[in-house]
């Protein structure tokens, strides 16, 4: 062959190579590559390196990891470093990462040096796998290679420890670097702001800024989580506008990003309108709207876009997922089905999540038996799957089904914390204690009773089931208390009526540095007005003060309600006044307030300023007012409340207002009229309509009327002890021993115990508790010296004791050392001792205050030339010069 023929075949050669090298460039499909590669081998330039490596490229681009290594096998094994490198970023594309760092571990051992093209590849390889030892081991190569310095190495390295969760190795190799660009922050901030660490990412946003970096869309895709995560609504909304100013805010992943910032914000105004003002919008843009209504609880919107939705895009399984959250939150039970079956005729799968909320769903709304279908054709449960059940269950009243279910669990799973708390809310709902203490076993067995909400919950439960010392031995064991802990404990003081203990608990919370919250002020609160202690409910409303709480309606509420109980009305209507939004508890708390004073007309004309600020009165608002009715002798004004209940209102009377009703005409003497009213009820009257009428006659010594009304109540044969004692009372005051007898034996009969007579006095932050006829009290002696004095000193003024109050069948004169034992003059007595003279005293009583006492307190006012403030069962009696503020009236 002459040497021109060979140049000639050369040239044609090297045209044709490069023809085959354009042609792939060029390539659409699959099937045109095919070509081209039997070109290529037929032309005899399947050796060549650069036709392997660009056929690697096009195969991995069409997704055809098999034929690039079937190309690459064909000039294997070379020394040439291009191939290598095809093949290992074809595989990584492909995301086949073992089999990528598996071909990087061959070219190493075949002797080939890896080059600056090699590195990224393979390390987005290992982050792929998420392998951080061979992660750790390429770094190290590429420091022997001494290429730690390529920039585009670098950013990989930084992208693979942030995918790594390894921020601190990726802010590493981001400070070594001696050049970076846009990507290098980029990827720096994208970890921080992937592994939520919100902070960092805005920090290195800013750094990113002072350095003269103009940020992109991948900057500010990564930012935006940052400022949504933290609630950074300024820099957010600045962020914002630099999305307009560069000129990237018609990226779809952006306007995402953004949608989402909004509704981490809680601003569904700026998302909806960023959501309205896209151009463009994907699969991703509506689960954003229709997720984050779902999370704000606008459950009704987010059904409402899902409809939007459907019309133009296929939902997906978070679309599902997210909107039939929302109707199990609504109970759309109807909805719920209708969509599950949409899911059904689109062809999707539901994951254990999806599943676990369409159980959910069936099960709040009440379908248990779609709920347990569903269950039964699930193929991976997990706790939430039975809890939901459970849940569900319990919800609708099928405790038979909920602990048949928990037996199951006990065998195929392990019941969780969430689990135990639920059966043990269902213990306290019906105070079942032989439940309680079976699950309290298990969850000893299961290893749970460290868990702050197992413990929480099993102190309520043992308190609900008067059990107050387990209560305050679990209290004692746990090694943890939240507020939650301490809110429960306080709780089941109260609830257990011992409100010292409650004060303790109260102290030893703040002693721990726990801030209360509403909760605890609301469980607070009612403390101080059960004991009527003042001092300490000022303390408590300074402490509302300093931690912002005074704008808190339900707070407020119960402020007005312990002021007026702790005998401070003028607090009370203060705390009222200084409310810039009132509810109806809050008008309902001042009417009742001015009703346990007497003050009748204050009341009315507080119902009045209610309606006209346009606050419709409730139920209890009613027996509020018409109970400050029934205190101030008027009348006709209850009588005509009670009418408009239902004439205006629409509110259909209950039996406490019958008894209101009832209260109202006995109290002021209309006692016929009180049993008519009565018998025209529509309703069987109970005992407390039959109590309210007895009580009044008894007062106005109407003993036939009385006869008549105790053989009612022993006929309804109520478990009250209050009125079974009553009955008994009257019965004694008629001196009818054999039936006092009798009652008395039906209420021992029925393991019935009446309440003891106790008063309390609250002294320099100390409170006083006298029980009636105790003689074990600081001063006793003192005290009975005292009221012997006082005795004489009312004799003198002409009082006479009402032997009839002591309703024992003994002598008169032990009746009159029983009347001088009663607690309030004890209370009074000591309070005299210990006070300055002159100063007011302030005195609770748990029962009512008997006629012989309310005299006597009366003739010691003018005696002693102080006021005495007494409140009973019912209302305040302010004593003042001889008389009282209730008229008579109680």
């Amino acid at each position: 062959m002459s040497l021109s023929t060979a140049r000639c075949r050369f040239h044609a050669r090297e045209i044709l190579h490069s023809s085959i090298s354009k042609a792939l460039s060029s390539l659409r499909s699959s099937t045109e590559l095919r070509k081209v590669h039997a070109l290529v081998i037929t032309a005899g330039f399947d050796g060549s390196a650069f036709l392997t490596g660009k056929l690697i490229s096009k195969y991995a681009r069409f997704r055809e990891p098999t034929s690039c290594i079937s190309v690459f096998d064909r000039v294997s094994p070379t020394n040439n470093a291009y191939p290598w490198n095809s093949i290992i970023r074809a595989l990584t594309q492909n995301g086949l990462f073992s089999e990528a760092v598996g071909f990087y571990s061959r070219m190493r051992d075949v002797g080939v040096r890896p080059d600056a093209y090699t590195f990224p590849s393979v390390i987005n390889a290992c982050a792929g796998l998420g392998d951080a030892e061979m992660g750790k081991v390429v770094h190290r190569h590429v420091s022997e290679e001494v290429f730690g310095s390529d920039l585009y190495i670098g950013n990989a390295l930084i992208d693979m420890y942030a995918r790594l969760d390894d921020m601190g190795k990726a802010c590493g190799v981001f400070e070594e670097m001696s050049h970076r660009d846009v990507v290098s922050w980029n990827s720096l901030i994208s970890g921080y702001s992937s592994n939520q660490y919100w902070e960092e990412a805005l920090w290195y946003y800013g750094e990113l800024k002072m350095d003269g970096i103009l940020p992109d869309l991948y900057t500010v895709s990564s930012v935006l989580p940052a400022c949504g995560g933290l609630v950074a609504v300024r820099e957010g909304r600045t962020l914002h506008g630099l999305v307009e100013k560069i000129g990237v805010d018609g990226d779809v992943i952006v306007r995402n990003g953004l949608l989402s910032m909004y509704f981490k914000f809680g601003n569904v105004t700026d998302a909806q309108k960023v959501f309205d003002e896209m151009v463009f919008r994907d699969i991703v843009s509506w689960n954003t709207l229709v997720c984050g209504y779902c999370q704000l609880g606008l459950f009704e919107h987010s059904i409402k876009l899902f409809r939007e939705m459907i019309t133009t895009f296929t939902p997906d399984l978070l679309t599902f997922a997210s909107v039939l959250r929302a109707c199990g939150h609504l109970g759309d039970l109807e909805l719920g089905t209708f969509i599950h079956d949409y899911s059904i005729r689109k062809g999707m799968e539901f994951d254990t999540r999806a599943n676990n909320i369409l159980l959910d769903m069936y099960a709040k709304g009440g379908d248990l038996l779609a709920a347990h279908q569903l269950f039964n054709t699930m193929k991976d449960r997990d706790s939430v799957s039975w809890n939901s059940l459970l849940n569900g269950y319990i919800l609708h009243g099928s405790y038979w089904e909920a602990m048949q279910l928990f037996k199951n669990m006990k065998m195929e799973d392990e019941p969780d914390s969430i689990t135990h708390v639920m059966l043990l809310s269902l213990s306290t709902q019906f105070a079942d204690i032989y439940l309680g203490e079976e699950v309290h076993c298990h969850i000893v067995k299961s290893g749970f009773t460290m868990d702050l909400r197992v413990c929480n919950a099993l102190i309520d439960m043992y308190a609900k089931c008067s059990k107050l010392e387990d209560s305050l031995r679990i209290f004692g064991l746990m090694n943890v208390h939240d507020i939650v802990t301490w809110n429960t404990i306080i709780s089941a003081c109260i609830h257990h009526q011992d409100c010292y203990l409650g004060f303790q608990m109260i102290n030893a919370m703040r002693n721990e540095g726990l801030v209360p919250d509403e909760a605890s002020l609301l469980g607070i609160l009612p403390v101080c007005s059960l004991l009527a202690a003042k001092q300490q409910g000022k303390e408590i409303h300074g402490y509302i003060f300093r931690l912002g709480f005074e704008s808190n309606v339900p707070v407020g509420n119960a402020m007005i309600e312990m002021y007026s109980k702790c005998g401070n009305l003028k607090s009370a209507v203060g705390v009222f006044e200084l409310m810039k939004v009132k509810d109806v508890v809050t008008w309902t708390a001042l009417i009742s307030a001015y009703g346990m004073y007497g003050e009748g007309q204050k009341a009315l004309k507080a119902f009045a300023q209610m309606e006209i600020a346009g606050i419709h009165p409730d139920h209890v608002a009613f027996i509020a007012i018409i109970f400050a009715c029934s205190h101030s002798g008027l009348v006709e004004e209850g009588l005509n409340l009670f009418d408009c209940m239902k004439t205006k209102y629409n509110i259909e009377p209950k039996m406490e207002h019958y008894a209101c009703t009832v209260d109202l005409l006995s109290r002021s003497g209309h006692l016929a009229k009180a049993e008519d009213f009565i018998l025209s009820m529509p309703m069987k009257p109970d005992a407390s309509i039959w109590g309210a009428l007895l009580s009044a006659c008894r007062a106005n010594g109407n003993m036939k009327i009385a006869e008549r009304v105790s053989k009612r109540i022993i006929e309804l044969d109520t478990d009250m002890t209050g009125y079974n004692v009553l009955v008994s009372n009257v019965y004694a005051s008629m001196g009818k021993w054999e039936q006092v007898r009798s009652v008395r034996k039906s209420i021992r009969s029925k393991g019935l115990k009446k309440s003891a007579g106790c008063s309390w006095m609250e002294i320099n932050k100390r409170v006083y508790i006298f029980g009636t006829g105790d003689r074990f009290f600081e001063q006793f002696e003192e005290v009975y010296q005292l009221l012997d004095i006082l005795g004489s000193l009312m004799a003198k003024q002409g009082y006479v004791p009402d032997l009839q109050c002591v309703l024992h069948d003994v002598d008169d004169d032990e009746k009159r050392d029983m009347l001088c034992g009663h607690s309030e003059r004890l209370a009074i007595a000591f309070g005299l001792l210990n006070t300055k003279p002159g100063s007011p005293l302030q005195i609770m009583k748990n029962l009512r205050v008997c006629a012989d006492c309310h005299t006597v307190s009366r003739y010691i006012s003018n005696i002693v030339q102080r006021e005495i403030l007494v409140r009973d069962a019912n209302r305040f009696h302010l004593f003042k010069n001889g008389a009282c503020s209730c008229n008579d009236r109680w």
